[in-house]
């Protein structure tokens, strides 16, 4: 087995799959194409057995305790079970998926029986007008039927909201309640700036301490402390519910980052902030693959993501 680390001490543990380049939703913050672009992807899916090869030299070679399967929309993946179920049978402990969870209540018993644990559902707002601006999508009960047979099934939800600066910055007490009458965590995110948005996303910067200003007029709570490698610094209320904030921007957290990213096309990715595909496909032997993973950890930043030209869509979130 490899040691990987990078001078700051920094290693995978954690590898994110995107299964494919296609979405069922058009979120603002992922695309800004039209309809067609966003809901077609001529490219063929590739196979479970395509996937799970590179998982498991990766594996081998790392000892991954997470996957994160991820899209565009996972859940349009046709072979997304027995996807989970290979990586079960490997032995990675910890099998997530990020879904808008628009499918995800018919989906959910059966990825639940394949080995899925947890999935973090992709909800912008809770009402129909900001959920469409947000997403170019009607039909929000979809995604709240879908978070709630998760739930039923016995699935670890979490929910993710990317805040907008005058698209959906009204809709951080909504969602919060809505995620503590449930009693499910919740994390906001500072939007990122990915594809479209890159060099222009200050303008939708909705930031981590408005967030706070914003639940502060309504809660008291305190900070709790931060795991390493967590994406999100969280707080907790007096009265028990959680909440996160993913501060991309104004507080980053690179500094411990274990993630690792594998695309629909096999190639790895050290980092969101570059563009540079590393293929995976090139390595005959595990020598060539650790100098590959090599090439990935030196993509890695040192203290700030920088935002990428690349399209979320193609990378997950």
């Amino acid at each position: 087995m490899m040691l990987l680390n990078d001078k700051f001490g920094r290693s995978f543990k954690t590898l994110r799959v995107s299964l494919l380049s296609t979405c069922n939703l058009g979120c603002v913050y992922c695309t800004m194409g039209t309809e067609e672009e966003v809901l077609i992807d001529r490219k063929p899916q590739p196979s479970a057995s395509f996937f799970l090869n590179h998982i498991a030299r990766l594996h081998a070679q790392l000892n991954l305790q997470t996957i994160r399967f991820t899209g565009g929309e996972p859940l349009l993946y046709r072979e997304l079970p027995q996807a989970i179920k290979g990586v079960k049978a490997l032995g990675i402990p910890d099998i997530k998926l990020t879904t808008n969870a628009f499918l995800l209540d018919r989906m959910a018993p059966a990825l639940k029986t394949a080995g899925l644990r947890y999935v973090n559902v992709s909800l912008d707002a809770m009402d129909e007008e900001s959920f469409f601006r947000m997403t170019r999508r009607r039909q929000l009960d979809r995604t709240l039927k879908g978070i709630e047979t998760a739930l039923a099934c016995g699935l670890d939800v979490k929910i993710n909201a990317v805040m907008m600066k005058g698209k959906n910055d009204d809709q951080v007490l909504p969602l919060l309640e809505y995620a503590f009458e449930r009693g499910i965590a919740i994390r906001f995110l500072e939007v990122m700036t990915m594809g479209h948005l890159f060099g222009h996303g200050q303008e939708y910067l909705f930031s981590q301490d408005e967030i706070l200003n914003v639940i502060a007029s309504e809660y008291n709570f305190s900070k709790q402390h931060r795991k390493s490698s967590s994406t999100a610094n969280y707080w907790q209320t007096t009265e028990g519910g959680v909440f996160g904030i993913i501060a991309n921007d104004t507080e980053p957290f690179c500094q411990d980052c274990n993630r690792l990213r594998l695309d629909a096309e096999g190639n790895i990715y050290g980092c969101l902030s570059n563009n540079h595909a590393i293929a995976l496909s090139g390595a005959e032997d595990e020598q060539e693959l650790g100098e590959k993973l090599q090439q990935a950890m030196s993509q890695k930043q040192e203290l700030h993501f920088t935002g990428s030209e690349m399209s979320m869509m193609h990378i997950g979130g």
